[in-house]
């Protein structure tokens, strides 16, 4: 068991037989009282975000997540086939640990993994991805009637909102956290 000192960003612990990711966390030395660490933590599977406040010296539970590198291969209907990029072994992942990552995962694209004992628990993708637009009305000149954006459809079949001057064919930058637009790429 490891104690409230080895807590850090990034660590996954185990509470009540889930696994949580510590996003953030705080020593706080009150000038009275004991000292305590404030945490904020993400369930992996779930997603759900809680605050989570120790003891200092508290006994903690921490996971060994082991976080590799993994090429995208393809959707065989079920769930997404990752090679690893060290020993070529094939992992596959179900569709619902992949998530809305799947919205900006192109074949050959490079992610990161992590696993709990063998297990796929969540995808770390790039920040952002540069997609093509696949499909998007002729914008008007001097329509602004849409405040400047029109619908897009990118080549992972994802739809993401545009300038008016986009076509169809145009690469763009896409935020891959929140599925914004952040740029035309030459």
């Amino acid at each position: 068991m490891a104690s409230t000192a080895d807590i850090k960003n990034g660590v996954v612990l185990s509470i009540d037989g889930q696994l949580w990711n510590v996003v953030e966390f705080q020593h706080v030395k009150p000038g009275k009282g004991g000292a305590f660490v404030r945490t904020k933590l993400k369930n992996v599977i779930s997603g759900k975000v809680v605050d989570k406040t120790y003891n200092a010296g508290a006994k903690v539970d921490i996971q060994n997540v082991d976080r590799r590198d993994y090429q995208y291969l393809y959707n065989d209907g079920e769930s997404f086939v990752f090679m690893d990029l060290d020993d070529y072994d094939q992992i596959n992942v179900p569709a619902t640990v992949v998530g809305d990552a799947a919205n900006f995962m192109l074949e050959n694209q490079n992610v990161t993994i992590a696993l709990h004992d063998g297990n796929p628990l969540y995808l770390d993708l790039p920040a952002s991805v540069v997609l093509e637009i696949t499909y998007t009305e002729p914008g008007l000149q001097g329509d602004r009637s849409s405040a400047g954006t029109k619908a897009a459809t990118v080549e992972t079949g994802y739809e993401i909102q545009v300038p008016l001057f986009l076509e169809t064919g145009t690469k763009v930058k896409v935020d891959t956290r929140t599925g914004d637009y952040l740029g035309r790429v030459n």
